[in-house]
């Protein structure tokens, strides 16, 4: 038997590699999308979980749910009712509705009620600072307290400043200096730079306003 009676019938030929010469345009996808895009720019404030108050509310309903329930139940098998049914019963049928027992409980009702709504329509989280978006689906946050402590470091190596006290809110940046030496108009210019590049490199989604206050150490 020959060499070529030897080869197997379904032999192909192996495709060959051609060098790349750089004449093709690559493609776009998904991911060439630039960083800090206007739509990754749109950044809203973190909501809260709100599970204290959600678990509060539950546990409240279950409770009072399972009590009547298991009432029903024992009145359906020819039970008497519990007593505190039965004097609701008779204090709903008997009292009018300008009691100070029945108003009570309607304004209590209605502040448990008007609470639960703004917990449910607000976001919560007021500690946290939205910051820019660098990546497509990734959200960061910065505590207020954190960005405080950055600023007031950054405060201290103006030349002049003896203590600081920052506070950071939702819009604006606040800063009360006590400069022992140079002018206090200098000193405010140097805090008002300093403290203006400070709050461009948190890298926060909205900026936010800086006052800037200096004076003198109390004598004595």
């Amino acid at each position: 038997m020959s060499d070529d009676d030897a080869r197997p019938a379904d032999t192909r030929r192996l495709p060959t590699l051609t060098p790349d010469t750089g004449d093709e345009t690559p493609r776009s996808g998904p991911d060439d999308t630039p960083a800090g895009s206007d739509e990754d720019d749109r950044t809203g404030r973190f909501w809260s979980a709100r599970r204290v108050p959600a678990a509060v509310v539950a546990a409240l309903l279950l409770a009072a749910a399972g009590l009547l329930l298991y009432d029903v139940a024992a009145v359906r098998a020819d039970r008497p009712a519990m007593a505190w049914r039965r004097r609701l019963a008779h204090d709903l049928a008997t009292r009018p509705l300008d009691n100070p027992w029945v108003l009570g409980a309607a304004a209590l009702a209605v502040v448990l009620g008007i609470w639960l709504i703004v917990l449910a329509l607000t976001p919560g989280l007021r500690q946290v600072l939205p910051m820019r978006r660098s990546a497509p689906g990734i959200r960061a946050g910065l505590d207020r307290s954190a960005a405080a402590l950055v600023l007031r470091d950054r405060a201290m190596e103006v030349a002049g400043v003896q203590s600081v006290r920052m506070k950071v809110g939702r819009r604006k940046a606040r800063a009360h200096a006590v400069s022992h030496f140079r002018e206090l108009d200098e000193v405010r210019a140097d805090l008002d730079v300093s403290l203006g590049e400070g709050l461009r490199q948190l890298g926060l989604a909205h900026g936010l306003g800086l006052t800037v206050h200096v004076r003198r150490p109390k004598k004595g």
